[in-house]
């Protein structure tokens, strides 16, 4: 056995570091070796001739250093890893720039006093309107559709009357043959610029608001 085994507690404290860099992490990994040669041939030339260290118990030490180095390196492949996708990532989401996301909510994107909204509907309905709803909860304006079949529908809102400040949002109302027929409701807002953080591409937005890309429903 070893009269003085090593301690490695310290060995291993840059593995799960998260802010080494790819260069400081290989350095780490052979300084972490060398001062465990260190320490072993330091150990050997002290050791008690009548207690000799035990072979299996430096194979397993000498193991461990291994693993701590393995570990090291698969950190620093993963690192370089994450940074290339999100590099990919964010040149790829530049594709998205001026184009509009669809955002689940019932306010308009305004493009100076044009609102900007679209919804979906689950069936066919023959009667769909939208009513503008102003801060103070009355109708401001309302528009008139017709019949529309199932699927996505996108419009626009001439809000020269009113200031965009003045609007709270809308809803839509729609029904078949007197029956209601649930609308699910969406903000046009268009692609500005994008980024990327923690992993996720971002997404700024023509009024100011910055979006993962999986707080956004579809793109048209």
């Amino acid at each position: 056995m070893f009269s003085n085994p090593l301690d490695l507690s310290g060995l291993g404290n840059t593995v799960g570091s998260s802010t080494a860099k790819s260069a400081t992490s290989a350095t780490n990994a052979e300084a972490t070796q060398d001062r465990f040669l260190k320490l072993l041939v330091a150990q050997l030339n002290n050791q008690d001739p009548m207690n000799p260290m035990d072979n299996a118990q430096m194979t397993t030490q000498m193991t461990q250093i291994n693993t701590v180095a393995g570990i090291e390196s698969l950190n620093t492949t993963l690192k370089g890893m994450a940074a290339q996708y999100s590099a990919m990532q964010t040149m790829q989401g530049v594709s998205l720039i001026g184009r509009e996301a669809l955002v689940a909510g019932t306010q308009f994107g305004f493009d100076g006093t044009v609102g900007k909204a679209a919804f979906r509907l689950p069936a066919a309905a023959s009667n769909v309107q939208v009513d503008v709803i102003g801060k103070d909860g009355s109708v401001i304006d309302t528009l008139d559709f017709g019949g529309l079949t199932a699927g996505q529908h996108s419009f626009n809102w001439d809000g020269s009357d009113h200031s965009p400040t003045d609007v709270a949002g809308y809803r839509v109302r729609a029904s078949n043959g007197g029956t209601p027929v649930n609308a699910t409701t969406f903000t046009r807002l268009t692609v500005t610029a994008v980024g990327n953080k923690d992993g996720q591409l971002q997404l700024e937005l023509q009024d100011g608001s910055t979006l993962s890309q999986d707080k956004i429903t579809t793109f048209i």
